[in-house]
């Protein structure tokens, strides 16, 4: 376990390798640190990566070629250790490959590279997923980054705001024990916002289909201090706390979603599972802009 460091004149970023996880976006300029930083009698994580499935699986288990496999809510990767494989001044590059650990969960080979960029006050996250088998790779992958809020210490929770542009309404699915229902409830914006509350969470995560969310901002309505987020072309996001917590917002987009209520526990079937031809590529990214 090493920590990784990235800093220009906006930011300084730290990386660490167990998971590759994003574990502190401080600015100087500001006296900010963006990311939650982990306190384990709250929430133990900065911004776990979900892969090789995002959300819960039915019963913790799925089936695949009639072999029944467990795995934990969000995947493995988040508990690994990665590789740093390249670094400059201004992005670091780390990898995960199966093992037989992985194996063990997880019946496919792959390659799992995250790569970061810091650019300004902007820092990108970047997956590839590479499948060197000759069979094919089901899987899913997400980002979990997160944000303080409130971001200073003469603020509250409540003082802030999701703002989404061009958006007057959401819909969104409801969870039942971590599953997804096919219920869904609308949520009406005032102005392209929604007002931050812990109630808002009274029912667990916030789960947007359907590529809803290209952008979104985490605002202080008392500093315009926040955070915002790119995050074209990703089908699923999620907005979590912890219940009844008011000490950060998780801002998550998602390549797979966890499991409808009636899951037929086959991976092939998954909602959002995605499929990866041998030898094939898949890149997706989102952007974190700190201000």
């Amino acid at each position: 376990m090493s920590i990784y460091q990235l800093k220009n004149n906006e930011l300084t970023v730290k990386v660490n390798s167990f998971g590759a996880e994003l574990s502190s976006v401080f600015s100087s300029k500001n006296n900010i640190e963006y990311i939650w930083q982990a306190k384990p009698e709250i929430w133990p994580r900065h911004a776990p990566h979900l892969f090789p499935i995002v959300g819960k699986l039915k019963d913790s288990c799925y089936i695949f070629l009639n072999k029944s496999y467990q795995l934990p809510q969000h995947g493995f990767a988040r508990d690994n250790e990665f590789k740093c494989i390249e670094q400059d001044e201004t992005s670091l590059t780390f990898e995960l490959k199966a093992s037989d650990e992985t194996l063990k969960q997880f019946p496919f080979d792959f390659s799992l590279k995250i790569v970061y960029r810091l650019i300004e006050n902007k820092l990108l996250t970047h997956y590839e997923i590479f499948n060197p088998d000759l069979n094919q790779l089901y899987f899913s992958i997400g980002g979990h980054p997160a944000v303080n809020c409130p971001l200073q210490q003469d603020e509250s929770f409540n003082d802030y705001s999701l703002l989404f542009p061009d958006k007057k309404e959401l819909v969104i699915n409801a969870l039942h024990e971590g599953l997804i229902k096919k219920e869904t409830k609308t949520l009406t914006l005032n102005n392209n916002k929604l007002s931050v509350s812990k109630s808002l969470f009274d029912n667990d995560a916030l789960v947007f289909m359907n590529s809803q969310i290209e952008q979104i901002s985490l605002v202080s309505e008392k500093t315009s201090h926040g955070v915002t987020m790119e995050c074209f072309n990703w089908p699923f996001f999620g907005i979590w706390t912890k219940k009844n917590s008011e000490h950060f917002i998780c801002l998550e987009p998602w390549h797979g979603i966890a499991d409808i209520e009636n899951s037929d526990f086959n991976f092939k079937n998954k909602t959002g599972i995605m499929t990866l031809e041998t030898q094939q590529k898949f890149n997706c990214s989102f952007d974190m802009i700190f201000y």
